[in-house]
């Protein structure tokens, strides 16, 4: 018995089942709290509303697994939502390229981000850090400390709040897309393998041929433009952009990927534990609002999961 339960463990990835385990739990809880919680059309809703943080824990996971971290998110969201409602200002053409004028912001922050960690070797969190700053200052600048009046595109508004296949929301839809394109990227592809090898040992990586600082910064500016575009889809969901909006997300998306059982030390991870994490995050945060949760309980909740985790998976060896 014992050896079958050895076997059993060994093929099975605790963190990602630990996950799973946990979404059950809570839905168990929430049916308590509501009796429409387990109705289709309000767990519908709820993955609609996860698929924004999905989408943002995809960039995030694809730094962590570097060992790195990138604290740049909450603005990289606000200034992609910014800038492509102020996009929608300048005519048809404006309105054609917002989408793409929003992401294209966010990949410049991240490879600001990427420039200074992969190439000037400063530390992931104080150059994202100071590149958050840099960009809640630009924004403040841009608004005069107002929320914009520019209010989002058509083709935002649709990708956000639409309905492509009947009963499925648009921006679940984004998220299959870009989770599929993740998993691709990360299982089929040489720049995957680098990000792991990264993660495990970058010295390692280093002479085994990968270059290292080019993935590094590469993967800072798929963070910051999947952030950005995280932002344009909020801001077509609440019809404008907003002072602030991504500051909610930094939190929630680090927990998410580290609950999905990514190693906060890099090197391990699959993108359907952090799809579970995604969905834990969501439920947690629907639970929290209707027990009237106030937000400083909700972060220290979050700041809580992450040291759990971390006390349970980060401290476990990484394969060289």
């Amino acid at each position: 018995m014992a050896a079958t339960f050895a076997r059993w463990k060994s093929r099975v990835d605790m963190p990602v089942a630990t996950a799973f385990g946990c979404i059950i739990v809570l839905l168990l809880i929430g049916s308590i709290y509501s009796t429409n919680f387990l109705s289709p059309a309000y767990l519908l809703q709820q993955l609609k509303v996860g698929a924004f943080l999905g989408i943002i824990a995809t960039g995030m996971m694809m730094v962590i697994l570097m060992g790195q971290i990138d604290l740049s998110v909450p603005w990289a969201v606000t200034m992609g939502a910014m800038m492509a409602s102020a996009a929608t200002a300048y005519g048809p053409a404006g309105q054609v390229l917002a989408v793409p004028f929003g992401i294209f912001v966010g990949v410049l922050m991240g490879l600001v981000n990427g420039v200074g960690v992969a190439y000037l070797r400063i530390p992931s969190m104080i150059v994202t850090l100071a590149v958050n700053a840099v960009a809640q200052g630009l924004m403040v600048a841009y608004t005069g400390g107002f929320s914009p009046q520019d209010t989002a595109s058509p083709a935002m508004k649709y990708l956000a709040a639409g309905n492509l296949i009947f009963g499925l929301p648009n921006a679940v839809l984004v998220w299959i897309v870009v989770g599929v394109l993740a998993v691709i990227l990360l299982n089929r592809t040489t720049f995957g393998r680098a990000v792991y090898g990264i993660g495990n040992r970058e010295s390692a990586a280093y002479l085994s041929g990968i270059p290292t600082q080019r993935v590094i910064m590469l993967g800072f500016a798929l963070c910051g433009g999947l952030a950005a575009f995280a932002g344009v889809l909020l801001a077509g969901y609440a019809g404008k952009a907003a002072q602030s909006m991504g500051d909610a997300y930094l939190l929630p998306a680090i927990a998410a990927v580290v609950l999905g059982g990514t190693s906060i030390l890099g090197g391990r991870g699959s993108y359907i534990g952090t799809i579970a994490g995604v969905i834990l995050i969501t439920l947690l945060q629907s639970i929290l609002s209707v027990m009237q949760m106030a937000e400083f309980g909700r972060q220290i909740i979050y700041g809580m999961v992450i040291i759990a985790m971390l006390l349970l998976y980060g401290r476990e060896k990484r394969t060289t």
